[in-house]
C-alpha cells in the first residue's frame, strides 16, 4: 500500500480514540484542517471511507472498526520496539507512561513520583489517573506502559506484580466514636455512602458488606473519597476508605476513624503490565522501588484498632 506512514496510523487512532476532529488534532498537536487533510489522504489510498463525519462526532465505518483495531496492534508494536532499543542502550531512561487509580492517586502518587525521580533520574514519568477498566483498556491499547490498580485484575494479556496490602477503615461522625464498631451485616442496615459506579473500591466495599450491586439503589453515591467524608462529617451517613486515604481525608472533616472487626477487609495494590513488553524486567525493578517507596514514606498507621 503505496504512501501509508506511521503518520496516518497515529492520526487515524487519536481520530478513532476522541471521536471528534478538534480534540484528536489537541492531541496530536495538529490544527484540525492538517487532521483532516491527512484522513482524507489515508482514505483515498485505502479506496474507502473509514469515517462517517457528522456536525457534533465522527463514528467509525465498519472497515473504520477493523482498521483501527490491526492500527492499534501495528502502533503498539511499533513502540515496543522502540522500547526494546532503549533497553538495550539506557536501561531505566525515557517515557513511563502510568496510571494510577483514583483511590490511590491522590495519597501515593507524590510520593511514587519523588521516589522514581530520586532513584531513576533518567525516566520520563507520564501519570494518569483513570478508574481500573480505563487503564486496562490503555495498557492492552499501547497507550499505557503500566498501572497500579487493586489485584487480582485476572487479565490474561498483563502481568501483576503485587506492592502491598492495606486495610479499609470506617469512617462515620466524630459523635458515633464511642459506640461500638458495626458488623458487615450491621453496616447493611446503615446509610452507607460509595464511590459511583465503575471505582472498584466500590466493589470491594459492598463485597465486604455482602450487599449485592442490585441492593445499591438507595444508597448514596460520591464521585470521590474527598466527597464521600465530607457527606459523612455532615451526619449524612457511614463510609469505608482504604488505609492510605486516613491521614488526608480525615484531616478536615469533623469524623472519626476505626478499624473493623475480624477478619478486616483488605485490598491488595500492584503494578500491571503487558506481558509482551520488552521492558518487563524494568518494570520489576520500578515496581520494587514503588514498594519501597510507599513502605517508608506514605503508608500510615493511624486508626485506632476496634475493641
Amino acid at each position: 500500500m503505496s504512501g501509508l506512514s506511521m503518520r496516518h496510523l497515529r492520526y487515524f487512532e487519536a481520530l478513532a480514540q476522541h471521536g471528534h476532529f478538534g480534540r484528536a488534532a489537541e492531541a496530536c498537536a495538529i490544527s484540525q484542517p492538517a487532521l483532516s487533510l491527512q484522513m482524507k489522504e489515508l482514505e483515498d489510498l485505502l479506496g474507502a471511507p473509514l469515517i462517517e463525519r457528522g456536525t457534533r462526532q465522527i463514528r467509525l465505518t465498519s472497515l473504520g472498526e477493523a482498521f483501527v483495531e490491526r492500527t492499534r496492534d501495528i502502533l503498539r508494536a511499533v513502540d515496543e520496539l522502540d522500547d526494546l532499543v532503549r533497553t538495550s542502550l539506557r536501561p531505566l531512561t525515557g517515557r513511563l507512561r502510568l496510571g494510577v487509580i483514583p483511590t490511590v492517586a491522590p495519597y501515593l502518587l507524590p510520593a511514587i513520583i519523588h521516589g522514581l525521580t530520586e532513584r531513576f533520574p533518567g525516566l520520563d514519568l507520564r501519570p494518569r489517573e483513570a478508574v481500573t477498566h480505563k487503564l486496562v483498556e490503555g495498557l492492552i491499547d499501547g497507550r499505557l506502559d503500566a498501572a497500579i490498580v487493586a489485584l487480582p485484575l485476572s487479565e490474561p494479556a498483563l502481568h501483576e506484580h503485587a506492592l502491598f496490602e492495606e486495610e479499609f477503615v470506617l469512617v462515620r461522625p466524630k459523635a458515633d466514636a464511642s459506640k461500638p464498631v458495626p458488623c458487615p451485616e450491621t453496616l447493611r442496615e446503615m446509610r452507607l455512602l460509595l464511590l459511583e459506579e465503575g471505582h472498584c473500591f466500590r466493589d470491594q466495599a459492598l463485597s465486604f458488606c455482602k450487599m449485592p450491586s442490585s441492593a445499591t439503589r438507595n444508597l448514596m453515591e460520591g464521585s470521590s473519597l474527598s466527597t464521600l467524608v465530607q457527606m459523612v462529617g455532615a451526619g449524612i451517613g457511614v463510609t469505608l476508605i482504604p488505609e492510605i486515604a486516613i491521614a488526608i481525608e480525615t484531616r478536615s472533616a469533623d469524623v472519626s476513624v476505626a478499624r473493623l472487626g475480624q477478619p478486616r477487609p483488605t485490598r491488595t495494590l500492584g503494578m500491571v503490565w503487558r506481558r509482551t513488553n520488552p521492558l518487563s524486567d524494568q518494570f520489576a525493578h520500578i515496581a520494587e522501588t514503588v514498594r519501597e517507596t510507599v513502605r517508608r514514606r506514605a503508608l500510615p498507621h493511624s486508626a485506632p484498632h476496634a475493641g
